[in-house]
């Protein structure tokens, strides 16, 4: 029969993982973390080409960083932590919209970086992020991407169709018809995708001008309609 002693009382299994807790390791990742976490975000900042600016959610990438290298150090260590952390995280749903898949790569690079700093691999996540900091920056702000336009006519003679797409082919790089729909009381609607010639935009004018046409409008399109 084992023996039980007055000291038996006051082991904790707490206070043992305590004592087998390395701060200064600790506090070496989450530093690093923290670090490249800034550096994201200082890309993010210089590679951002939208029109809205999201302070908030470049702060978050920072955070990001740091709260994932803190969940690694605490379940390297512990498998049945490790198998319940992952338990939890899985009944999280986060329902906010990503509209930019570039914020995806961010989000991505910040959860990737937090894990390897997390997990001690301090070289890898530096040069690793240093790297990826690097083509975005190039392929970002030095490459410069033509977006198409949807041009969309509204008109009530079918004799606009011919040189709306004389027009069209004039100022255009590049153009196809989209679709073409009829509507009660005689109107038509034609929408035709196009590349415009030196993001020269004023044709759209001389459309609206023309006889039979009710309304034209013109739209940036990336996937996402935006006026």
């Amino acid at each position: 029969m084992d023996s039980f002693n007055f000291n038996d009382i006051f082991k904790s299994s707490f206070l043992e993982k305590t004592t087998s807790f390395s701060i200064v390791d600790s506090l070496i990742g989450l530093l690093v973390a923290f670090v490249v976490g800034l550096f994201i975000y200082m890309v993010y900042k210089k590679t951002f080409a939208g029109v809205i600016y999201s302070h908030s959610f470049n702060i978050s990438l920072i955070v990001m960083s740091m709260a994932t290298a803190l969940i690694i150090m605490g379940i390297s260590s512990n498998v049945l932590l490790s198998l319940g952390m992952v338990g939890a995280l899985s009944i999280v749903r986060f329902r906010t919209p990503i509209k930019d898949p570039m914020d995806i790569v961010y989000i991505f690079w910040s959860i990737v970086a937090g894990i390897l700093c997390g997990a001690g691999f301090i070289p890898l996540v530096i040069i690793g992020s240093i790297l990826i900091g690097i083509v975005l920056l190039v392929f970002v702000n030095k490459i410069t991407i033509e977006n198409p336009y949807l041009v969309i006519v509204k008109y009530n003679d079918v004799e606009v169709e011919e040189l709306l797409k004389q027009i069209i082919s004039q100022k255009s790089k590049k153009y196809s018809m989209k679709s073409k729909s009829a509507m009660p009381g005689n109107d038509l609607e034609i929408i035709y995708e196009v590349r415009v010639k030196e993001n020269d935009v004023n044709f759209i004018n001389t459309i609206m001008e023309m006889n039979g046409v009710k309304s034209a409008v013109m739209l940036s399109y990336d996937g996402n309609f935006t006026a």
